[in-house]
């Protein structure tokens, strides 16, 4: 039997008040409370994660929120046994106005597998207005598939564009 992706997403309970703490509180009480072993294996960190603007073309952590890097906090995600996930958006900017992938998903998926991410939540905000979001997750879908890493893409639009006939 196979199992669908299981994990806990930040949004939802924490918005934008997020953090390395909360993140690995949050991935220790997964541990503790038996969440892995029941087959969640996903921590996923949702919008506002990053600063807002890229440097040298790359998306960086927010230094007080992440002061050590997502690549640290993804080595101690992995030594629990578990997963860490990203979020990122097609868009020019994500939906909370941080940086998005438009243009940039080769570079992103590979910063995101040098960083040991496994999981990607890619949604649908700000996007040009001649932009097609069927290429944009294809193209994003090709930029995981090069970048070197397994990387799962949760793929989310709100069903725009029939994407049902076309996402999987």
């Amino acid at each position: 039997v196979t199992k669908p992706p299981m994990g806990w997403n930040s949004w939802n309970t924490f918005g934008r008040d997020i953090s390395e703490d909360l993140i690995l509180q949050t991935a220790d009480a997964m541990v503790r409370f038996g969440f892995r072993d029941a087959g969640y294996e996903y921590v996923v960190i949702d919008d506002c994660w990053a600063e807002k603007q890229r440097k040298n073309g790359r998306l960086v952590p927010d230094a007080e929120k992440f002061p050590r890097g997502i690549k640290a906090l993804a080595e101690e995600i992995h030594a629990r046994g578990l997963k860490l996930g990203i979020y990122s958006c097609a868009g020019v900017r994500t939906c909370q106005n941080y940086p998005g992938s438009f243009d940039h998903e080769f570079i992103d998926a590979e910063t995101f597998a040098e960083w040991g991410v496994d999981f990607l939540k890619y949604d649908y905000c700000n996007l040009p207005k001649t932009a097609n979001g069927k290429l944009l997750y294809h193209r994003m879908g090709n930029a995981l598939r090069a970048c070197g890493r397994d990387i799962l893409f949760s793929a989310c639009n709100w069903g725009e564009g029939e994407s049902y006939r076309w996402m999987r």
